[in-house]
């Protein structure tokens, strides 16, 4: 099967949706099929993770977060037909009107996957942008959304929320699940040598894992952490991720108020092996999200053997708790604050119980083989029930 993915950007620094496709598509290429994305980063950049894929086209875009670009147009009227199935990543860029422009009047089939952009919380917490995307909803994404062979949601609790962000929503939906390759095998002394270069090797590491935003709540886990210490739990927390909007500086400055700066460190942005040493490294996870569809940071911690504290507004939440993997509670102060407590009071034996439980969870349910059969037998139309499921609205 050649399947073309349409997103926006690749760029490691935009979050989970290139890494799940970056993931995929390697693992695809082991079954035989073929995934190539056409995306509108810069023509001249070039990433090592290209290798992934069959082709990656490159085709820019002008100066804006919107991305703008008729030459995707014209790419994908030439090239469309070139595929057994299409894929849209992600909502709100130029490149769902384009596919929507090319791919419509053609009549060629295509998929979208809203990656959690359909989540009403954004509604909620910015009131003016909503008013924006509203209009953009009935001029473009409704349309987009409706004309879909079927849009996917990575968890139910996204598919549910989804009906609610606007209205005239209609839609063929199914869930499915997402995931990550198992890490590369644990080399003691890339964590050991981790450790050391930040003075913490013989600290407990809370860690938070993500791109810094204001929906990932860190401002209540810092305040939280603070809570923690003063109870006389002794951990030292990491937020590792890229800053988008300076609000990195902000969140050190709450931090300094709290008095508790030199018991948080800021990595910025980790990739590869980093990475992996990092996730090994801590004793557990914390993703304090007011919205998160799936958190592929979740699946790569529990990969580790590390459990997650999530809230109940991170998808797969549920499936977590229910395989003893992680705890969750609500997106509030006292929502973390409960959860560190927890977590920092439970015996040892608990908690190695939950270790080996995160290990048993990933791979029963978030592991990329899982996620590649259940990719090819969606999209490649095996089971085809699965793409014929009554509109919603």
């Amino acid at each position: 099967m050649r399947t073309l993915h349409i997103i926006s950007s690749i760029d490691a620094r935009y979050g989970g949706p290139a890494e799940v496709l970056k993931r995929l598509a390697a693992e695809l290429g082991v079954s035989g099929h073929s995934v190539d994305v056409v995306c509108l980063d810069a023509p001249t950049h070039v990433d090592q993770d290209d290798a992934a894929f069959g082709r990656v086209i490159r085709l820019g875009h002008q100066a804006g977060k919107y991305a703008f670009s008729l030459p995707l147009i014209r790419w994908l009227t030439a090239h469309a037909k070139e595929y057994d199935a299409i894929v849209v990543d992600g909502l709100w860029q130029f490149h769902g009107a384009a596919a929507l422009v090319a791919l419509r009047p053609r009549k060629i089939p295509y998929f979208v996957v809203p990656h959690g952009m359909l989540d009403p919380w954004f509604n909620n917490a910015h009131p003016l942008k909503y008013v924006k995307k509203l209009v953009y909803w009935t001029i473009i994404e409704r349309h987009l959304i409706g004309g879909a062979k079927a849009v996917l949601f990575t968890a139910q609790s996204e598919r549910e929320l989804a009906r609610k962000a606007f209205p005239l929503y209609k839609a063929r939906e199914t869930v499915v699940v997402i995931g990550t390759a198992p890490p590369p095998a644990a080399r003691g002394v890339d964590v050991q040598q981790w450790r050391s270069a930040r003075a913490l090797d013989k600290t407990r590491i809370i860690l938070f894992l993500g791109r810094i935003h204001e929906k990932k709540g860190c401002d209540l886990l810092i305040r939280s952490f603070r809570d923690l210490q003063s109870m006389g739990h002794r951990y030292h927390l990491v937020i590792a991720g890229p800053d988008e909007s300076g609000l990195e500086e902000k969140l050190r400055d709450l931090a300094a108020e709290l008095g508790i700066a030199d018991m948080i460190t800021w990595t910025g942005l980790v990739k590869g092996s980093d990475k992996w040493s990092l996730l090994r490294c801590a004793d557990v996870l914390v993703l304090p999200s007011h919205q998160e569809n799936f958190g592929l940071v979740v699946s790569e911690a529990l990969a580790c053997g590390v459990p997650v504290l999530l809230t109940y507004k991170v998808g797969v939440w549920p499936e977590v708790v229910a395989d003893g993997a992680g705890l969750a509670d609500e997106d509030t102060q006292g929502g973390i604050t409960r959860l560190l407590m927890r977590w920092a009071t439970m015996s040892d034996e608990d908690k190695a119980a939950m270790r080996s439980a995160a290990e048993r969870c990933f791979n029963e349910r978030y592991h990329v083989k899982r996620v590649a059969q259940n990719y090819v037998a969606l999209v490649g139309g095996i089971n085809a029930s699965l793409c014929v499921s009554r509109p919603i609205g």
